[in-house]
């Protein structure tokens, strides 16, 4: 069963059993703290043992759970989406008004056009047609006139 080493016979080993000391319990009893004014936490803390030892050491707050974060109420999708749709309309209200002012500012050009063609069209018409008036410029009589053999007789 055991290979052939080279130290003692199989027959020779001594097995040695240990056996668990059983380990005896500890009644739970609370031990007394040492009374400490309210609203003072010392630097250092005493307890009283029940069989009268003192242990002191320094007082260590508990650990406390780090708190879960809950989920929001709202997605973060559906709150993308909703500002997503009230942009758009902002954008969609602003081209509409974009369009409304382009088309005003075109009618507006417009009018200005021909009211600019109607009073130059009337200055026009009457600096034409006013027989009143005429002052000064070159005055041509238009004869009768005879060309023969292109030369002028006027």
């Amino acid at each position: 069963m055991y290979p052939e080493t080279t130290g003692p016979a199989p027959a020779e080993r001594a097995v040695t059993i240990h056996q668990p000391t059983p380990i005896q319990p500890v009644i739970a009893v609370p031990a007394p703290l040492v009374p400490v004014q309210p609203g003072t936490v010392p630097a250092v803390a005493s307890v009283v043992l029940p069989d009268g030892r003192v242990v002191t050491g320094y007082a260590i707050d508990p650990m406390r759970p780090e708190p879960v974060a809950t989920p929001p109420a709202v997605s973060r999708t559906a709150v993308n989406v909703a500002l997503g749709g009230v942009g758009f309309l902002a954008v969609c209200g602003g081209l509409l008004l974009l369009t409304t002012f382009i088309t005003a500012l075109t009618a507006l050009i417009t009018q200005l056009i021909t009211l600019a063609a109607v009073i130059f069209g009337g200055w026009i018409a009457v600096q034409v047609f006013s027989a009143s008036g005429h002052k000064g410029g070159t005055t041509v009589n238009i004869r009768k006139a005879v060309i023969k053999r292109n030369k002028f007789y006027g």
